[in-house]
């Protein structure tokens, strides 16, 4: 007998992803990104969403990684410390001031100027000048009235075998109830459309954080 998988659920799932959330320690360099994330009220990758990051880029051996939205620098500490030594960050952020603090919170890590490249500027001014195929992991945490035109540049930059990954893929929680049609609501939950029905690409969604959204760039079948 088919069973559904509401019925396999039991439990206080609330207390299920806050033993999720905080499964493993923040690093002391993302810690103090986050902190410092506070002061320009710009809201980080949940400690989860981070650990994730890392982990996907430690599995695929990353070493070059595309990111929108450098913010303080939470999660490019936690992509770093999962990335290959000598690999290369390229984040993007509109923001100097926080882009300073992240620059300060990668050189605390031992992270090398050249293997952190981050560019001041309009992500959609700067996305297209890097390179088609280039990258091993693109990870979008930008505007999400942008969200869906970072998605084509970061499919175009993604080696094949190369991962996706988008923040705040559930977005406040909101994506999964179909009554909520604020803009930023409906871009999202186009996007996880976008993203499911790509033939280009084999994706799951988490619910780390406020959701993370996780694709591979494939080819598709005959």
């Amino acid at each position: 007998m088919k069973r559904d998988w509401r019925s396999t659920i039991s439990g206080d799932k609330a207390l299920s992803w806050a033993y999720t959330e905080e499964y493993l320690p923040e690093p002391e360099a993302a810690a103090r990104a986050r902190a410092s994330a506070e002061e320009f009220a710009i809201r980080p990758v949940s400690r989860g969403t981070g650990a994730t990051l890392a982990a996907l880029a430690a599995a695929i051996g990353a070493h070059s990684v595309a990111e929108i939205g450098t913010g303080t620098g939470t999660s490019a500490a936690w992509l770093c410390s999962g990335m290959s030594r000598d690999g290369v960050l390229t984040s993007i952020d509109i923001e100097p001031e926080s882009q300073t603090v992240a620059r300060e919170i990668l050189t605390s890590m031992g992270v090398k100027p050249a293997n952190a490249r981050l560019i001041f500027g309009r992500a959609l001014s700067v996305l297209p000048r890097l390179a088609d195929g280039a990258y091993d992991l693109v990870f979008i945490d930008g505007d999400p009235e942008e969200t869906e035109d970072y998605l084509t540049h970061a499919v175009r930059m993604l080696r094949p075998g190369g991962t996706l990954a988008v923040n705040a893929a559930l977005w406040n929680d909101r994506v999964p109830e179909p009554a909520r049609r604020d803009p930023d609501t409906v871009r999202m939950r186009e996007l996880v459309r976008r993203i499911r029905d790509d033939e280009n690409l084999t994706s799951t969604l988490l619910p780390c954080g406020d959701g993370l959204l996780v694709a591979v760039k494939t080819t598709p079948r005959a």
